[in-house]
């Protein structure tokens, strides 16, 4: 057996002891939609409502069969690694230190302490994530800490590729020529589970999703080296990384740069929102993204196949639902925003308000400031039932003379306004 795969296959062994495979569960909803036969692999059902338990558990259970004195252990993060870090720290009850950022949060603050318990030592430093890992790398320097990565590294990269050897298990036949849309953001997943599945010589195809803010795998690998981005959007926390792990890179560069797909940030909104109403799943950004990337497949390519949808976590801040929600509308063209030049006078409100639908709604309207005696800057949001009915207010707008700016997809005046 090749020694990868048994690695591979002790890791999961030992996983056991912390809880047992995820379920692959078919999803009716979802295959209508598509014509395909949807599977789901919930790994947003593990203890930590996330993969990055089985890469952490697997460095460390690894460090500690070394033998080589290792007492106690590091990581910087503020999301799931520090979660999954934390629950491993508990079950060989050694200590740990996790670093995040001082704006991390305080529900993930709390949720790593109640994981890791007494073993769990959590320290606030800087305002960005690569503050506290510089802190957690001078800590590990300064002690006998081990610093355990989130994604960059092999035994890291085992530990997640348990998925691949639990999809062998779940799907058996039905792997022959299905497709396995998997998330990426540092690539330690994406690395794990490609790499075995190769190895173990299952006729599957691999189609890899990035948010749109974030596509370090997709311009690295169009580049054919690792490249730093030189700013990311951060909405998808779980998935917003500049730069692709060095050996997750070297597993992936022979992928094309065609099989990663860019996901929108606004799109995975209207994913998250989709299920939490019609399928009752909690799902976080970046575990969404497997999802939301379906909508955008061509259906002859997928009608009648087994596609396996990866879900990365369900840790969704509750706080963030009104600006997901915000989000979702705004893609489906069910919300927009406009400036209207609104003159000042009698009635004026009551002629604007005339115009609108019997679906159509005032969620937002706000004088920006009085430009003229007779006009003033007006911020209206309008939202409605069906993104067709827009069509039709706009052309009543525009034959009534309103002067107005439709500013919902300018990202510049939206993100000083809203």
């Amino acid at each position: 057996m090749n020694a990868f795969v048994e690695r591979v296959k002790k890791a999961e062994e030992a996983l056991g002891a912390l809880f047992p495979p995820t379920p692959l569960q078919h999803n009716a909803y979802l295959s209508r939609k598509t014509g395909a036969h949807i599977y789901l692999k919930r790994e947003d059902l593990t203890p930590v409502r996330s993969y990055k338990l089985r890469g952490a558990f697997t460095f460390i259970r690894r460090a500690l069969e070394a033998d080589q004195g290792v007492e106690s252990f590091v990581c910087a993060s503020a999301g799931n690694h520090a979660q999954g870090f934390a629950y491993a720290c508990r079950h060989f009850r050694k200590k740990g230190v996790v670093f995040m950022p001082v704006t991390t949060p305080q529900q993930k603050i709390d949720k790593t302490r109640l994981f890791g318990g007494e073993y769990i030592e959590v320290r606030l430093v800087g305002d960005f994530f690569d503050d506290c890992n510089r802190a957690a790398e001078v800590f590990a320097a300064s002690t006998t800490a081990l610093m355990v990565p989130p994604f960059d590294h092999e035994d890291i990269i085992e530990g997640q590729a348990t998925i691949g050897l639990e999809l062998v298990q779940q799907l058996g036949d039905r792997l022959d020529g299905a497709l396995i849309i998997l998330p990426v953001g540092g690539g330690g997943l994406a690395s794990g589970v490609t790499s075995y599945l190769r190895e173990v010589g299952a006729g599957c195809e691999f189609l890899f999703v990035e948010p749109a803010g974030a596509p370090s795998l997709a311009r690295s690998l169009e580049a054919g080296r690792r490249i730093r981005l030189p700013l990311v959007d951060t909405f998808v926390d779980g998935a917003a990384v500049a730069e692709i792990g060095k050996e997750p890179f070297r597993r992936l560069k022979s992928f094309p740069a065609e099989s990663v797909h860019l996901v929108p940030e606004n799109s995975i909104c209207s994913a998250i929102i989709d299920m939490l109403n019609i399928e009752g799943v909690v799902l976080e950004p970046a575990g969404a993204m497997s999802i939301d990337v379906l909508k955008t497949l061509p259906r002859a390519s997928i009608k009648g196949r087994t596609v396996v949808c990866l879900i990365s976590g369900g840790n969704f801040d509750f706080e963030r639902l009104p600006d997901v929600k915000e989000r979702a509308l705004r893609f489906e063209g069910k919300k927009k925003y406009f400036i209207f030049r609104f003159p000042q006078r009698p009635g004026a409100l009551r002629d604007f308000l005339g115009l609108l639908g019997p679906e159509d709604d005032i969620t937002r309207f706000e004088y920006l400031k009085k430009s003229a005696r007779n006009f003033g800057s007006v911020l209206i949001g309008i939202e409605t039932k069906d993104a067709r009915n827009f069509k039709g207010l706009i052309k009543r707008f525009d034959e009534s003379g309103w002067a107005y700016q439709d500013i919902t997809d300018n990202e510049t005046i939206f993100s000083l306004l809203i």
